[in-house]
């Protein structure tokens, strides 16, 4: 009896392991929630907001007033996160394959992102696509696609590894229930 429950336990462990980073959704964007599911990682990844937000040419972010404080959003409002499992001025992010439906990461082709009210360091990584994803201290940013407006904050807290990002690049790590 106890060997099947170590087992069971150990099975417990790496599910949670495996889907840490998308939010619940599993590894594969076949498995990812109903909201970000779809042909391709990238047709699935996010609402149409944050999809525009990153084909853009310059992705200006500025500041925003939420019940979790001061945060960063971009140009048309939308929140933006931080990965913990992300090591900082690595040049990679942690966050692929079926990740990357639920995080999809906030893109850009300017050479240096705009920024308003942000006194963190910008900055860009090139991802394996050859993109570039907008950093903010280092630290990759990244859209959660069951954020379907201007405004909304569902990624907070998610799986203990999702934390939205303030004006001085630094996580706020109060849980989704901490407000």
């Amino acid at each position: 009896m106890k060997k099947h429950m170590g087992t069971g336990l150990a099975i417990l462990a790496l599910t949670a392991a495996l889907t840490g980073c998308a939010g619940g959704g599993g590894t594969t964007p076949a498995a990812t929630s109903p909201a970000a599911t779809g042909s391709s990682p990238a047709a699935s990844a996010s609402p149409s907001a944050p999809s525009t937000s990153t084909a853009s040419a310059a992705v200006d972010l500025k500041t925003a007033s939420s019940s979790a404080g001061n945060i960063v959003v971009d140009g048309k409002g939308m929140s933006v996160y931080f990965f913990t499992k992300d090591v900082k001025d690595s040049g990679t992010s942690a966050c692929t394959g079926g990740c990357l439906a639920a995080w999809p990461p906030l893109l850009t082709t300017a050479a240096q992102p705009k920024a308003e009210g942000i006194s963190g360091t910008l900055g860009t990584i090139t991802t394996p696509e050859g993109t570039k994803q907008v950093t903010l201290n280092g630290l990759p940013l990244y859209y959660y696609a069951k954020d379907t407006k201007p405004g909304d904050i569902t990624g907070q807290g998610v799986n203990s590894v999702w934390y939205l990002a303030d004006p001085a690049g630094e996580m706020i790590k109060m849980g989704a229930s901490g407000y």
